[in-house]
């Protein structure tokens, strides 16, 4: 878990006049599940979608395995590896569990995933797999959009508030899936406002404050007060190499 996957340099993004990006910078290395906290309105989804493709950056520089990817169509980085499982999961509503998959299955990189292996992962779903996804709840409809971006067979996937509206059951249940995604050689880059989920589920966390880093490094370098300061922003002004938290 040693060598640079993906890396995110000095990115800017505007909406309109609004900057919800600012000079953010992080590197992920493979084999690893990297965090990105903060509170609502932090820049979260938009660091994502911009590494997705969705939005260009005003400046900055995304590259993935040394590649530079920065203004590549969302198709191309999809077909380099990235995925992403979108905020509110953004399923097609008229079609069934199945075809769901299919999309995502649609021009697939060669690997592990599959629809079948969709299927052994969770398990209940065969049994449902010709029902619209509109019938199903909103834990079953994440499941879905995580095995849609997973039959593309990524080398990272991104998941954008993984448990957003979800039920702590099934948060526990969609999280306890992570080592075995890992075990296939896929990075998983997850977004979160639930702090003790991307912090104990995290071998790096990276949390965002107002489109600015507020502090980075590992869940054993990071304390609890740092964590909560560095979400909040109570006194942040610059960055010490020691801590790796603004104060």
């Amino acid at each position: 878990m040693t060598e640079a996957l993906l890396e995110v340099e000095s990115l800017t993004v505007h909406h309109g006049q609004l900057c919800a990006i600012d000079d953010v910078s992080f590197t992920q290395r493979e084999g690893e599940v990297l965090a990105v906290i903060g509170a609502n309105g932090a820049g979260k989804s938009t660091l994502l979608r911009t590494i997705a493709g969705l939005h260009q950056p005003t400046s900055g520089c995304i590259r993935l395995d040394g590649q530079d990817i920065t203004t590549l169509s969302v198709n191309r980085r999809v077909a380099l590896g990235i995925s992403l499982v979108p905020e509110g999961r953004r399923l097609f509503s008229s079609m069934t569990l199945e075809e769901n998959l299919q999309v995502g299955a649609y021009h697939a990189n060669p690997g592990p995933f599959d629809i079948k292996r969709i299927y052994e992962l969770f398990e209940w779903m065969p049994g449902r797999r010709k029902q619209s996804v509109w019938q199903l709840s909103g834990g079953e409809q994440q499941a879905v959009a995580i095995g849609r971006a997973l039959v593309a067979n990524p080398r990272v996937l991104m998941m954008d508030e993984l448990s957003l509206g979800l039920a702590p059951i099934i948060v526990e249940k969609i999280y306890a899936l992570l080592p075995e995604i890992l075990a296939q050689g896929v990075s998983i880059l997850i977004v979160e406002q639930d702090v003790s989920q991307g912090v104990n589920a995290a071998d790096r966390v990276h949390c965002l404050l107002e489109g600015h880093t507020s502090m980075m490094g590992t869940p054993a370098e990071l304390t609890s007060e740092e964590i909560d300061r560095a979400y909040f922003g109570a006194g942040l002004h610059n960055l010490t190499a020691d801590s790796g938290v603004l104060e």
